[in-house]
């Protein structure tokens, strides 16, 4: 199944409308099995994006960053430099037809990724992503989801805070949830570099999504 799903990682920037068109494009010739299934592992320059539950109101953006609204689940999000944001793009006719068992398989695969750094990352009832428990007894996020999924062919797909400015978040209410706070990788004092959690995205994808194409669920 490796050789069937290409893996591409962008060392530059890349603009969110860029993005969005190289993943329509992507996921139209998948459709059509002109082209590979694809993990794209990237940054984005600085933008707030709305996904299709997103509320006026829980934006703020004083910092005029730029503003994008998309197809994808969820609400209000930031992405930006600092923050690894990977695109997934899979036919899940060729493996399991199930939106449920996919959000469940992104999130397991990135609470796989983050145990390699002794991050201990969990799921919260009726709050998307993974968390991770502070100090103070409450919980921080530290990766978001928003999945898109058009005749079975997915895209968007999820985002990690290694090491971004967090000030960002001040200017939304992140995904519709006032009562959290937002983490990264270096705001636990934990230092890797982008290439180290992309080395453990790639192990821990196969692990989760299996070499035979039919996702592991726990």
């Amino acid at each position: 199944m490796k050789n069937k799903i290409e893996w591409k990682v962008s060392e530059k920037l890349i603009h969110y409308d860029y993005a969005l068109s190289i993943m329509q494009d992507r996921v139209s010739n998948i459709k059509s099995n002109f082209e590979k299934e694809l993990v794209w592992l990237l940054q984005h320059d600085s933008v707030y994006t709305a996904g299709t539950s997103a509320k006026e109101k829980d934006l703020l953006n004083n910092k005029k960053i730029l503003v994008k609204y998309t197809g994808r689940g969820g609400q209000w999000t930031w992405h930006g430099p600092g923050q690894r944001v990977v695109y997934v793009m899979l036919n899940l006719k060729q493996r399991l037809a199930d939106i449920k068992a996919y959000v469940n398989a992104l999130e397991e695969w990135i609470i796989l990724s983050l145990k390699d750094f002794s991050i201990n990352g969990v799921r919260l009832k009726n709050k998307p992503g993974v968390w991770i428990k502070s100090k103070d007894k409450g919980y921080n996020k530290i990766a978001a989801l928003g999945v898109r999924i058009s005749s079975w062919v997915t895209w968007h797909g999820i985002s990690i805070n290694v090491n971004p400015d967090l000030e960002f978040y001040n200017e939304i209410v992140p995904c519709g949830i006032s009562d959290a706070g937002i983490t990264s990788i270096q705001n636990l004092k934990i230092k890797i570099t982008m290439d180290d959690l992309d080395k453990s995205l790639y192990k821990n994808f196969f692990i989760v999504f299996g070499d035979n194409g039919i996702f592991k669920i726990k």
